[in-house]
């Protein structure tokens, strides 16, 4: 086989253009948020579920709690590095790994609204069991055969999923993690056209050790009578020339059946593609954009454990004459987590409840709270770990061992850290949200930013982005922000929606500056494109706190969160609003050029003498292991829970 041809930035570039979704036929909050037009009306009144929905969900929830409580052992997951077959049987029997699947196909139909709350609930049982139940049903086959697949091959693979065989999303290579245009593995047509011959290295296969049914991203050379281009298949996971090579450890989620997967002429049938050649890419972006939420619901899931942790710790715990909880310290550091994961578990809901209504694009705030999420859920157990001292840094197993209570705080901790990494890293993220907020920016600016562009093309397009800019500028001047008596109904919330108002403005503004300075450079500014995306994040996690705090206040009951609901909406806005206010310094004083230079030096090897008097512990062997296709050499370690 020919050596790949390599690939120059402006080719990557456009790969992944081609497979962004371009079309904004519904509303979306997110991105008139980075536009300064603050369009409340779109989640608020904070959306509901409809009573049927809610009452298949509540049920389900209820079984699933109860199943979780008492079949589930966290504690021999983290200690064998393995899920129980009797764990998985006992899911699927109660058609947890059909959750999202419709009944027709044999799953239970529920919302997304109460997916991620029965997320919720199997993560903070065990975040690897978590992940298995997540990846199979957000990124796995059922998502894109939701969204792309055709009749017969929903009747063929739903109900397999729903009674409880693994699916597994198979796209990252060694040597191509968030740069699809370098994909290697390769899917060519067989003469008669009924199959497809698959070739290639996946790594990092989330269920790949143990997956029955496989989605695959691969390359379809260009040839008569085929366009080309990565390409989506659903393989079966036992075909002959698959091979997993190697069962992933990792520092956290220790049961995580995460791996590496070889195809060597693997025959696929031409009736598994999803979709059309070439559409692969855009079939594994659309998937992720409700798919996502998963990780904020678990992130959601580790705020409520760590507040309960802290609360209950730190009020028995005594320290110079008080309980620890009652010093200013701690308390900044309790009120963080509770206020934190007030405003996470509202961004999960009110994305959710967006999704299942389907009238908004929520590709934008899906990404929000994936980010967002991730970011604080690791600050909220980085904060638990320190409020339990060295205890907090102690396994639970040592600490029952010598008879303490198990908390698995620094368990916690180490089984976070890969939600800002898992799909989408935090600096992929920021770059993929910085691209649809300046969007309409591109687009309006065109051939005025390009590069490449002539003089006539820059008048012309001069012109048209004028047009624009003379009416989208005076609306950043003042709206409903500034009117002290708007947005009364949110009581003693509404300086906190006004100010929301005034700063998605200032934020626009921001973002024209940058565009106006660096013009066709910006993307190239990524410290200051992460800084405009995390203020938009921070003031949708307001937003989402402020309306569920305004539904909750409403709602009744008798669990005390009516009169208590707006207490954390506004303990977290203030502090959201301190962060704010430092990330809008940040945007113009910053050390984002010197770093950059200081980077070059140390990859040009100016500072090697810095790294002397040390002992390096790592093995031999090369950064990026061989991917190149042929026959597997190793033993395969694959298997299966049924």
């Amino acid at each position: 086989m020919a050596a790949a041809q390599p690939i120059d930035e402006r080719q990557a570039r456009k790969v992944a253009e081609d497979a962004r979704e371009t079309d904004w036929s519904r509303p979306s909050f997110g991105k008139q948020l980075f536009l300064g037009d603050f369009q409340l009306a779109l989640i608020h009144p904070h959306p509901h579920p409809a009573a049927d929905a809610s009452r298949a969900g509540e049920e389900f929830c209820d079984r699933l709690l109860e199943f979780c409580q008492t079949q589930v052992d966290a504690a021999l997951i983290e200690r064998d590095a393995q899920i129980p077959a009797e764990v998985v049987k006992g899911l699927a029997a109660l058609g947890a790994f059909g959750m999202k699947i419709p009944v027709q196909y044999g799953g239970l139909g529920l919302s997304q609204l109460y997916y991620n709350r029965a997320l919720m609930i199997i993560g903070s049982a065990s975040a690897a069991l978590g992940a298995l139940v997540s990846a199979h049903q957000s990124i796995g086959v059922p998502q894109p055969l939701a969204l792309f697949g055709t009749e017969e091959q929903k009747q063929r693979f739903l109900p397999r999923c729903a009674r409880g065989e693994i699916s597994a999303f198979l796209l990252t290579e060694p040597d191509v993690g968030s740069d699809p245009a370098r994909l290697h593995t390769t899917a060519v047509p067989t003469e008669d056209g009924t199959e497809y011959v698959l070739d290639g290295v996946k790594l990092w296969t989330t269920n790949g050790v143990v997956g029955d049914l496989l989605v695959v991203m691969a390359q379809v050379p260009r040839s008569e009578g085929h366009r080309g281009g990565i390409t989506a298949f659903v393989v079966e996971g036992n075909a002959e020339g698959i091979t997993v090579e190697n069962r992933n450890a990792f520092m956290g989620l220790r049961g995580l059946e995460n791996g590496l997967t070889r195809f060597h002429q693997v025959r696929v049938p031409a009736a598994n593609l999803i979709g059309k050649e070439g559409q692969g890419l855009k079939i594994a972006l659309t998937t992720l954009n409700t798919g996502r939420l998963s990780l904020p619901a678990l992130c959601a899931a580790a705020g409520k454990w760590s507040l309960k942790i802290a609360r209950e710790w730190s009020s028995h715990r005594v320290q110079w004459g008080r309980p620890v909880g009652e010093h200013e310290a701690i308390a900044k550091k309790i009120s963080f987590i509770a206020a934190t994961t007030y405003a996470l578990e509202a961004m999960v809901d009110l994305a959710s409840q967006l999704a299942d209504d389907k009238r908004n694009d929520i590709r934008i705030e899906a990404a929000l709270a994936k980010l967002f999420a991730s970011e604080m859920a690791w600050l909220i157990a980085d904060e638990l770990v320190q409020i339990r001292g060295g205890r907090g840094y102690e396994t639970a197993e040592s600490l029952a061992a010598r008879g303490e209570r198990g908390i698995p705080a620094e368990q916690m901790l180490r089984d976070l850290r890969i939600n800002r990494i898992f799909e989408g890293s935090t600096e992929i993220m920021h770059l993929f949200i910085a691209r649809e907020a300046v969007d309409t920016h591109l687009s309006v600016a065109g051939d005025l930013i390009e590069p490449g562009a002539g003089p006539r093309d820059k008048a012309r397009a001069a012109g048209k982005a004028g047009g624009f800019y003379v009416r989208w500028l005076p609306t950043l001047v003042t709206g409903e922000g500034q009117r002290p008596g708007a947005y009364r109904e949110f009581g003693p919330l509404a300086p906190h929606v006004r100010y929301i108002e005034r700063t998605s403005r200032r934020l626009a503004r921001a973002t024209f500056y940058g565009m106006s300075r660096w013009q066709g450079l910006l993307e190239r500014k990524q410290g200051f494109l992460g800084r405009i995306v995390d203020i938009g994040a921070e003031l949708f996690a307001m937003s989402a706190a402020c309306v569920r705090a305004q539904m909750d206040a409403t709602a009744g009951g008798t669990d005390g969160r009516a009169a208590t609901s707006r207490e954390l909406a506004d303990a977290f806005c203030q502090q959201s609003r301190v962060r704010i206010g430092k990330l809008f310094s940040g945007l113009w004083d910053n050390t984002d050029a010197l770093d950059v230079r200081v980077a070059k030096k140390v990859l040009g090897g100016r500072y090697t003498w810095l790294e002397e008097g040390i002992v390096d512990p790592s093995t031999d062997g090369a950064w990026i292991g061989a991917s190149e296709p042929g026959p597997s050499a190793r033993e395969n370690v694959h298997r299966t829970f049924s």
